[in-house]
C-alpha cells in the first residue's frame, strides 16, 4: 500500500462521515485508511452514518481500519499512535472534518515525490468566508525552483506565513493565480494543518509526535513541531489549488493555552531537533 490515511476523530460522526465521503471520490485509489476514535466507546466509528461509508469504501478496495483508542493523551498523541499503526511509504494526517475534492490525493501525492521533500500540505478554505477579502493577510511566497530546506521559527518574517491559511484567503490567492489540478502552484508555508501528506520515514527520522508525553493533555500546535524540523531538514511546501474544505465546526480542543512549539523550545531565530 503507497498510502495510509490517517485520521483522529473526537466525538463527530457526522463529520466523519462526511470526511470519509470525500475519499470514496478520490481518482488516486491506491490508500488504506486507519481512524483513531477517542470518542466513549467508540461511537464515532461505530455510528450507522459511518459504518455506511466505511462499506463503500471497502468496495471500492479501500482497507478499512477503525480503532477506538482511550485514555485521551492529547492530539499529538492520537496522532503517534496512528503512525505507528501505518506501514505505508506515505502518510496523510487528515483531520475529521475535511471535505476533498477528488484530485486531492493524486496531486500531493506527484508534488511530494517530484519534489523529494518532507511534506506537502493543502491547506483547508472556510467557504463562508469566500466574500470577505483579507488582502493584508493574503501575501504568498511561491516556489519558483524545487522546494529546498529553510528554517521557519515563531516570531520570524517567515512566520507570518500562517496568516494565509486563515479563512478564505487561500481562496482567493488559488482563484487570483489560476491554479488548477493541472498546473499547481507550490508556495513556502509556515506550517500546514488538517490535511498534510508526509513521507513516513522523514517523519519518523525526526521522532514523529513521540513528544506527546512531553505536554499536557489539553495542547494545540503539535503539527507545528515535527513540520519546522522537516522543513530545516528536507523542505515542506503547500500547493494551489487545495481542494480541501474545512467543515467549519467548532473545536474539539477548545483549551488552546499550550502551544506545543512553545513548550518544546521553538524560539525566534533557533532551530533545534525534536
Amino acid at each position: 500500500m503507497k498510502l495510509d490515511v490517517l485520521i483522529p476523530t473526537y466525538p463527530r460522526p457526522a463529520a466523519l462521515a462526511v470526511t470519509l465521503t470525500g475519499l470514496c471520490a478520490q481518482s488516486f485509489r491506491s490508500f488504506r485508511v486507519i481512524v483513531s476514535d477517542q470518542s466513549d466507546g467508540g461511537a464515532s466509528i461505530r455510528s450507522g452514518e459511518v459504518r455506511a461509508v466505511a462499506r463503500v469504501l471497502e468496495q471500492h478496495g479501500c482497507e478499512m481500519r477503525l480503532h477506538e483508542h482511550l485514555p485521551r493523551r492529547g492530539i499529538a498523541e492520537q496522532r503517534q499512535f496512528l503512525l505507528e499503526c501505518s506501514s505505508a511509504p506515505y502518510v496523510l494526517y487528515l483531520d475529521d472534518d475535511v471535505l476533498l475534492e477528488p484530485f486531492v490525493l493524486g496531486l500531493m501525492l506527484d508534488v511530494i515525490e517530484r519534489e523529494g521533500c518532507a511534506f506537502v500540505g493543502s491547506s483547508v478554505i472556510g467557504l463562508s468566508f469566500a466574500n470577505e477579502a483579507r488582502p493584508e493577510q493574503e501575501r504568498v511566497e511561491l516556489w519558483e525552483g524545487p522546494v529546498r530546506p529553510e528554517v521557519v521559527v515563531p516570531g520570524s518574517r517567515e512566520w507570518e506565513r500562517w496568516k494565509l491559511h486563515s479563512a478564505a484567503n487561500l481562496y482567493h490567492v488559488q482563484n487570483r493565480l489560476g491554479a488548477t489540478p493541472d498546473a499547481p502552484l507550490r508556495y513556502r508555508i509556515a506550517w500546514a494543518s488538517a490535511c498534510v501528506l508526509y513521507e513516513a520515514a522523514k517523519l519518523r527520522e525526526v521522532g514523529g509526535f513521540s513528544f506527546w508525553e512531553r505536554l499536557p493533555p489539553e495542547h494545540c500546535g503539535e503539527d507545528i513541531v515535527p513540520q519546522l524540523e522537516l522543513m530545516r531538514r528536507y523542505g515542506g511546501c503547500g500547493i494551489m489549488p487545495s481542494g480541501a474544505y474545512h467543515l467549519e465546526l467548532p473545536t474539539t480542543i477548545p483549551r488552546r493555552e499550550v502551544g506545543a512549539e512553545r513548550v518544546l523550545g521553538w524560539h525566534r531565530h533557533e532551530a533545534r531537533s525534536v
